[in-house]
């Protein structure tokens, strides 16, 4: 088998796979302050992982006993690398490398593996299409780690995919999700259903901070409700918040709740920040608030599947990797720009590939060959070619 000249490293919060892995996950994830800070973390985390562990089973085993997110991953995975093959035959062979947060695989393993396949370039791809410090943010922030725990920093010549919230194949696969979802609701109603688009919240600290997410949500929410040119009116809301702290709203729950009690009968829920169904869309959206609107009185609930391996989205994803590497970039122009608040020095950093590891110049900032991420350059001159079909 030929080497791998281009590794793309997926990244996501990720799932347990199996309800064994449920208290773990949790565990985990409470620890975790780049998610979610609370007063006296080491000893609240793990009292509210363990707490909730039991009901978070019970909820794993109702959408069949784990989170499928891996396997959609995995999907969406080899699409990339099949039609990158054929639309970037410069950076082939091309593979796929997952990195989950708290379950496996992790960084750790996606480094080892990509070590095994001699893997020159290297491209940090996050799968949350809007930028969190959160999210993406920690994502790369614990990649970076990953790489003194395995011995592999300077191993690999980086990039950074840190964002997509309106990248034009992203934006066509949802709208069209939104199209199919209101294509199940009767003629003489279609139009006056109303669309919730839902998205993930986040604590307000975080917000507060100068985070950029909540206005990338709206970006991506505008940009299909263009595209989409209906006239269904349309609302955002935020769902998922756990622990004791302030999260950003309106909560979807509460949402759902006021639109019964307006009158509201048709509601057509688009998760608009999650790229793969797991539980906050199969129990959380499905299941949790469809039984609040039936008993608030809204008669048609639907919730639109996420993109998970719909082949225009794998085609959207394939496309989003080859103009980052035809562009020659780095990373985005707002990578470098770290929220106002921001008191984590391992942000928005990108490790220093082999030659500039081994040269005198490696390590004039951040760590011995780790460098604050520099504006990004214009990008070459080249053809757009469009994504397989």
């Amino acid at each position: 088998m030929a080497s791998v000249k281009t590794g793309i490293v997926m990244m996501n919060l990720g799932g347990p796979a199996t309800l064994d892995q449920v208290e773990p996950f949790l565990l985990e994830l409470f620890a975790d302050r780049e998610i979610i800070k609370l007063p006296f973390q080491s000893w609240l985390g793990p009292f509210i992982a363990h707490r909730r562990a039991p009901k978070v089973r019970g909820l794993y085993a109702a959408i069949g006993g784990g989170s499928p997110i891996l396997r959609y991953t995995t999907a969406q995975g080899q699409g990339i690398v099949e039609r990158l093959d054929r639309l970037s035959p410069d950076t082939a062979p091309h593979g796929f490398y997952v990195a989950f947060r708290y379950v496996k695989p992790t960084s750790d393993d996606a480094l080892r593996s990509m070590a095994a396949d001699g893997v020159e370039r290297a491209v940090a791809f996050s799968q949350y299409p809007q930028f969190s410090c959160s999210t993406t943010g920690s994502s790369l922030n614990e990649l970076w780690r990953a790489l003194d725990r395995t011995g592999l920093r300077g191993a690999f010549d980086w990039s950074v995919i840190d964002r997509w919230p309106v990248h034009p194949g992203f934006i066509s696969a949802m709208t069209a999700t939104v199209r199919e979802g209101l294509e199940r609701f009767p003629p003489e109603t279609r139009d006056r259903v109303l669309i919730l688009f839902s998205a993930h919240s986040l604590p307000l600290h975080t917000i507060d901070r100068g985070d950029p997410y909540p206005q990338e949500i709206g970006a991506s929410v505008q940009r299909v409700v263009e595209r989409l040119a209906a006239p269904n009116p349309y609302l955002l809301a935020y769902q998922s918040e756990v622990g004791p702290v302030r999260w950003l709203g309106p909560h979807t729950e509460q949402i759902i709740r006021m639109l019964g009690k307006r009158g509201q009968k048709d509601v057509l829920v688009v998760p608009i920040a999650f790229t793969s169904d797991h539980i906050e869309t199969l129990s959380e959206l499905d299941r949790e608030y469809g039984a609040v609107a039936r008993t608030v009185g809204i008669t048609n609930y639907y919730r639109v599947p996420a993109l998970n391996d719909r082949s225009d989205f794998l085609d959207a994803l394939a496309d989003i990797v080859r103009e980052h590497l035809v562009s020659g970039r780095t990373c985005s122009t707002q990578y470098p720009n770290r929220c106002p608040g921001c008191v984590n020095d391992a942000c928005r950093q990108i490790p220093r590939g082999r030659a500039a590891a081994s040269s005198p110049a490696a390590g004039s900032s951040g760590s011995p060959d780790t460098a604050r991420a520099a504006p990004a350059a214009p990008p070459s001159p080249a053809p757009r070619h469009a994504p397989a079909r």
